[in-house]
């Protein structure tokens, strides 16, 4: 099996009480990463951080994060939905502006994170996330540990928060090989899927989405009618705008 991406200062991080947050989707990349840090971390240091994403998000995965974890599973949620942040905008998310990730995830686990570290009077926190150099080019030129300036400050408030990808350079195959190792079980979405994040989700591939469909058709009608209502598509064929339904083959029934 690989090691996970360790750096020096991780050992003098642990000894000062640092708090390290694992960001827990659900997925098969934050399942083996969990499985990897219990290795390493002290129990006590450990915090287990999920954003919901409510009625966008695969039924059943807060249950199967709390069927493989052995720490509290710290439930947060943003104050908008997915579905109402695209009708405002009149515009879904694309890869190059993710709000998704920015508004639904990132920013309702930081808020976690410095209320957390207030309450236990802690100044050092480690942000774990499932990223892989695998997945993409993009994530590629990823640094796998780094310093959050934006979430750190050092004034009459001392915070240092961090940002760490302990799997960074995990296969696919590897990651699957851990949990399989750790007596576990990925998902059960993924017996169809290559990825799990939404149900329909902009990065998804067709299989993933039609899989999405036949699961929740009753999302799926609300995702096809807001493309309509709003006048833009999720995804584009080359340049040109292509709905979902034409986009995976599956028509929205009365």
């Amino acid at each position: 099996m690989p090691l996970i991406h360790f750096p020096d200062e991780i050992t003098d991080f642990i000894q000062q009480g640092a708090i390290f947050y694992i960001s827990h989707s659900g997925g098969k990349d934050s399942q083996a990463m969990y499985v990897e840090l219990k290795k390493v971390i002290p129990s006590k240091q450990i915090v287990v951080v999920h954003a919901d994403l409510g009625e966008v998000e695969w039924e059943g995965v807060q249950e199967h994060i709390r069927a493989n974890t052995q720490h509290q599973m710290n439930v947060v949620q943003a104050s908008k939905t997915f579905l109402g942040m695209v009708e405002k905008r009149g515009k879904w998310p694309s890869a190059a502006y993710r709000q998704c990730t920015s508004d639904l995830k990132r920013g309702p686990i930081f808020k976690f994170i410095r209320n957390d570290l207030k309450e236990r009077r802690a100044t050092i926190a480690i942000n774990c996330m499932g990223l892989r150099a695998q997945e993409s080019s993009a994530r590629a030129k990823k640094e796998p540990f780094s310093y959050n300036k934006q979430e750190s400050v050092n004034k009459r408030v001392t915070r240092h928060v961090y940002n760490w990808l302990p799997i960074f350079n995990f296969t696919t195959d590897e990651v699957f090989q851990t949990i399989r190792e750790a007596g576990e079980k990925p998902f059960w979405a993924y017996e169809r899927n290559e990825r799990l994040s939404c149900v329909f989700c902009i990065m998804g591939c067709v299989n993933d989405l039609r899989h999405g469909a036949e699961q929740r058709p009753d999302l799926y009608k609300k995702y096809v009618e807001l493309e309509k209502k709003i006048g833009h598509t999720m995804f584009t064929k080359g340049k040109e705008p292509i709905y979902l339904e034409e986009h995976i083959g599956i028509k929205v029934t009365a």
